[in-house]
């Protein structure tokens, strides 16, 4: 048998949220290129909805497209070929998600052992909560504890996953872990890795950060989007990983997207804030150093992670009412398209306002008008010429605290057809009105949880998470100094658009954006360090933005990432915009001119 230091462990991401495709399972068990296969399903907004399915029906809870579309179609080919599967589709009831798969199993005549992790549910901690000391307080706005909390999930680590697949599990289903946890959990168990191997851990939980988001990591949402071939047949990623923690990455052989390592820079940046100290449960993460190389056709090798101690605590990430929302649109087409649009918005509003004064209600408590195909989110930097654009789409958004004010406004939306700008269609029917639901995190210290696992009704030994350390470690080495442009230009300067100089890509965590800058090329990094600074995207996204902006050095990457908070409206489920997670965010920044050398573009 060969040495453990030449033992390649290779994973498939099947899916990157709820709503993935279904041809990534198939299309990656039929390659024959993977070990293990792993899915990510969860996101705060999908907990929530889990959580009232759940309510409706006690057997639900949990992302049932796993079982019925991508275990269906895969089962008998993963038992056929000793693939083991993990995912977190467990939602808030990973035993529900057990028993359909036993279920499914038992219909396609295949064997197979299923594990179950939980211990991530804190709802029956929520009382005591109330009355803590220090008290409980949100991480992003200090805000207390909500008086009804939705739902209450801690963010588990690996040590459950590696655990169940030691005892022997060939599917395990979780609850709400870590995105990248399927994936570390996976490699700890197939290295026999410790709970200390910190840079090992790094590395495995950096496979993980790259698989989360399924064709993220292969070229989907690529800012050289054109260079991507065959978008019908994107291929999902695998990574290849080494012992050492390094891995590569890849995709199935003949299938569309691209493997570069611009594209795998994108996603190592994704939704990530202080590269230095990306906090998971079992590792806090440097990922300054971390260096993207080609290695062959279609292979792009990933090595350099550091790891150091993880803190003491879980994040917790909660949910809760807080009144009603309601979103509407309406086409309007012909001469001055924007400006029929916009009027027509401030008009559905200013007549919503009269009508509630008159039945004694309170004005609405958010509103926000928005006109598609005008640049909105671009702000002052928006494109004069789209003003005469003959098409563009109204987009209205409101809360509510009674969900008749909101009932009401969806009703007076439909008039427009017939009141104001000619040239008004595309209603689609009345809107309806929803439950605003949104989110808040907190920590919670890791020893009032105990993660537990089942195989098959046995009940599985996990160890306690690492949790000596009371706050994050200050990382070993500080950020590389400023480094001055070019001070001379001999036939002088030109304005180019970021995008000439950067790839880009952004993502959110609650009300916060960040955003990943990448130079096309290491040279012109120290330009992009003078010009690209806090202060002038601060200023440029200043439309958008409330908060502060901090600038983040990735060297090993040619990159910065820059956190912007108060960024998002509110953020995700909050947020009255129509890119409430921030995805257009990096597209809008690229679009900042950028003074260079002429002679770099001749």
């Amino acid at each position: 048998m060969s040495d453990v230091k030449d033992k390649v462990i290779r994973i498939g991401g099947a899916s990157g949220f709820w709503g993935d495709s279904s041809v990534g399972a198939p299309q990656l068990v039929q390659s024959g290129q993977i070990d293990y296969l792993v899915f990510d399903y969860l996101a705060e907004l999908t907990m929530s909805i889990l959580a009232g399915a759940r309510l409706k029906k006690p057997e639900l809870g949990y992302a049932t497209d796993f079982v019925t579309v991508a275990m269906r179609s895969v089962l008998k080919d993963v038992a056929a070929k000793g693939i083991r599967v993990v995912s977190n589709a467990g939602g808030v009831n990973p035993e529900g998600c057990a028993q359909a798969l036993r279920a499914l199993a038992a219909e396609q005549g295949v064997a197979v052992k299923i594990a179950v992790v939980t211990g991530d549910d804190v709802m029956p901690l929520i009382p005591e909560l109330r009355s803590a000391e220090p008290p409980v307080r949100e991480l992003q706005s200090g805000a207390p504890l909500p008086a009804k909390v939705l739902t209450a999930n801690a963010y588990l680590g690996a040590l459950p996953i590696k655990a169940a697949l030691d005892a022997g599990a060939q599917i395990v289903v979780t609850g709400r872990c870590v995105d990248s946890a399927v994936t570390l959990g996976t490699l700890m168990h197939a290295f026999n890795w410790s709970a200390n191997d910190f840079d090992r851990l790094s590395g495995g939980s950096l496979a993980g950060h790259i698989l989360e988001c399924g064709c993220q990591a292969t070229g989907g949402l690529h800012t050289d989007w054109r260079d991507v071939p065959d978008w019908a047949h994107m291929g999902y990623p695998i990574v290849e990983c080494s012992a050492d923690g390094s891995f590569v990455v890849t995709k199935p052989s003949g299938t569309g997207g691209l493997i570069a390592p611009q594209c795998v820079a994108e996603q190592l940046l994704y939704e990530i804030h202080d590269p230095a100290t990306y906090l998971l449960p079992d590792v806090i993460c440097d990922w300054r150093d971390v260096r993207i190389e080609p290695a062959g056709f279609e292979r792009v090798r990933v090595s350099g992670a550091r790891g150091r101690a993880p803190t003491g605590s879980y994040k917790v990430s909660s949910t809760y009412v807080n009144g009603f929302k309601t979103s509407a649109q309406l086409t309007v087409v012909g001469f001055e398209a924007a400006a029929k649009a916009r009027r027509t918005g401030e008009a559905i509003f200013e007549r919503v306002g009269d009508l509630l004064q008159a039945r004694g209600l309170p004005p609405l408590s958010a509103s926000n008008i928005e006109v598609l195909g005008s640049e909105s989110g671009y702000g002052p930097h928006a494109a004069p010429g789209l003003n005469q654009a003959r098409e563009a789409i109204l987009r209205i958004t409101a809360c509510h605290p009674d969900k008749a004010a909101l009932e009401l406004l969806a009703r007076e939306v439909a008039p427009a057809g017939t009141s104001w700008a000619p040239g008004t269609t595309g209603a689609g029917g009345r809107a309806s009105v929803s439950p605003s639901i949104r989110q808040y995190a907190f920590l919670l210290a890791k020893q009032r949880l105990q993660p537990k696992v089942d195989l098959d009704g046995q009940a599985i030994s996990v160890p306690e998470q690492n949790g000596d350390v009371a706050q994050a470690q200050a990382p070993v080495a500080s950020q590389p100094p400023a480094a001055a442009g070019p001070t001379d230009a001999p036939q002088g300067w030109i304005d180019v658009p970021l995008i000439r100089l950067a790839w880009a890509r952004s993502g959110d965590k609650g009300d916060t954006s960040n955003i990943g800058i990448i130079a096309r090329r290491p040279e012109w990094l120290p330009l992009l360090r003078s010009e690209v600074t806090e202060a002038s995207v601060a200023q440029y996204l200043q439309h958008l933005v409330r908060g502060p902006v901090t600038r983040y050095e990735v060297p090993g990457i040619h990159a910065f990432n820059f956190v912007c908070e108060q960024a998002l409206g509110g953020g995700g489920m909050a947020s009255l915009r129509n890119d409430p997670l921030g995805k257009g965010m990096g597209q809008i920044l690229l679009s900042m001119p950028v003074r260079v050398p002429a002679h770099w573009f001749d």
